[in-house]
């Protein structure tokens, strides 16, 4: 079978017969990053009856063993491939039974009575659609926790050649960062994935996780669906750790190609015309090779002059292209 579904041995503690939240978590290696994560949820008081669902993408690194071993409690499910992150947030949900439901990303800390101030932000606002919270790197730094819908002309800003020209500067900045203030709780249009906190109900209605996402803009596009239901609100109030990037950089030959490819799906989805998605991809395709090289004279040049650590996100950010370059352009054409 494609998937295992593991009912954990008796817990240390009873689970709640309905929780009030459900924790849905995708992982994918990672082990020490999810052992943190967990430990932040079970070893603090969340003021609030959960419960947690994990959905492992078959992870080579002992995470899923370690969930077994040290989290008890833990609802488990066992895929036998990489699903991806919708896919796998799906299939915890299926078995959630919380009246929400919490995704969380596996690189991410949850300070005491996280859940309990989502709640009650949820109940004080019924007819909202999805929250998230104030995100905070663990450097101590506020990150852009919420951003406004992409266009095609914000992402041309990133085309090598087209960058220099500035003709897509502003925006490119407007879907950044234009419109953030981390301490003003206010109606936003797209929440930052690493952590999302939405009802079952809501959730349903939406459709839930677009499965044609593997891994990136997934975020988008549930922000995108849910906003048609009700608002999507920051909470300013409540803040989760977010390594950030962890995830995706070690994993960077899974996420950088898919990253790409659900751009393209968001923008069909959106409407963008046949025209437009071909001169999109078109351009992509011929910037990715000199984005290759500019990332590895980068890297390069960093290490000669002692930035180790900016070296080696420079080669990282290089086998991305190169992985996207030789495994995964055909797939980026047909999306």
């Amino acid at each position: 079978m494609s998937q295992v579904l593991i009912a954990p041995p008796e817990p240390r503690v009873a689970r709640p017969a309905v929780p009030d939240v459900s924790v849905c978590i995708a992982n994918w290696n990672c082990v020490e990053l999810l052992r943190r994560c967990l430990q932040s949820l079970f070893e603090q008081d969340q003021g609030a009856r959960f419960e947690v669902i994990i959905a492992d993408n078959a992870s080579t690194d002992g995470a899923a063993d370690m969930v077994v071993a040290e989290f008890p409690d833990v609802v488990l499910i066992r895929n036998a491939e990489n699903y991806g992150f919708a896919r796998a947030s799906n299939q915890a949900a299926a078995v959630a039974t919380g009246r929400f439901l919490f995704f969380l990303n596996n690189d991410t800390l949850v300070p005491e009575r996280t859940l309990r101030r989502f709640l009650d932000l949820a109940e004080a606002n019924p007819g909202a659609g999805m929250f998230g919270p104030r995100l905070r790197g663990a450097d101590g730094e506020v990150q852009i926790s919420y951003r406004r819908r992409p266009t095609l002309a914000a992402l041309l800003h990133r085309i090598t050649l087209l960058r220099w020209t500035g003709l897509f500067r502003r925006a490119y900045y407007e879907y950044r960062r234009d419109t953030f203030d981390p301490m003003t709780a206010r109606e936003v249009e797209v929440l930052m994935g690493a952590a999302v906190f939405l009802s079952r109900t809501v959730f349903d209605r939406v459709g839930r996780w677009d499965e044609a996402y593997w891994f990136g803009v997934e975020d988008i596009d549930l922000s995108t669906q849910v906003s048609r239901f009700g608002p999507v609100l920051y909470a300013a109030s409540v803040e989760v750790v977010h390594y950030g990037r962890a995830a995706g950089r070690t994993n960077i030959n899974f996420a950088a190609p898919n990253v790409a490819i659900g751009y393209v799906h968001y923008f069909r989805k959106c409407g963008a015309g046949p025209l437009a998605l071909f001169a999109y991809k078109a351009l992509v395709t011929v910037d990715a090779p000199l984005q290759l090289t500019q990332k590895l004279v980068e890297a390069v040049w960093r290490r000669a002059t002692g930035q180790r650590a900016k070296a080696h996100n420079s080669l990282v950010a290089a086998r991305g292209l190169w992985a996207f370059l030789r495994r995964e352009l055909l797939r980026f054409w047909k999306a």
